[in-house]
């Protein structure tokens, strides 16, 4: 995984804090144990936003490389058992309401 992140590198602009490695562990430990980026950011010593943008450029570069992706065609055959749950457990930040002098 490594590998394939060195080849996306930018030589331009300012070093990242984190090393290689240190960015695929911070997204495989987000995978993993699939904690809020906020735990897994401070884990690591960064801003949130910047754990997120590390998660984001480390999978679209596995996705370029071509060698990390899901099946596209699932598996046939008797034996298969599909029977699957999805959840949709993807962060959305909100924004807490104001206190007001009125309350509805």
């Amino acid at each position: 995984m490594v590998e394939q992140l060195q080849k996306h590198v930018s030589a331009k602009g300012r070093p990242p804090k984190l090393s290689l490695e240190d960015q695929v562990l911070l997204c495989l430990s987000y995978w993993r144990e699939y904690r809020t980026l906020f735990h897994v950011a401070t884990s690591y010593g960064v801003s949130e936003p910047t754990a997120s943008r590390i998660v984001r450029h480390v999978e679209d570069c596995l996705i370029r490389s071509n060698l990390f992706n899901l099946p596209k065609d699932l598996p046939e055959g008797e034996g298969i058992d599909w029977n699957v749950v999805i959840v949709d457990a993807t962060e959305i930040p909100i924004q807490r309401p104001k206190k007001t002098e009125e309350k509805l």
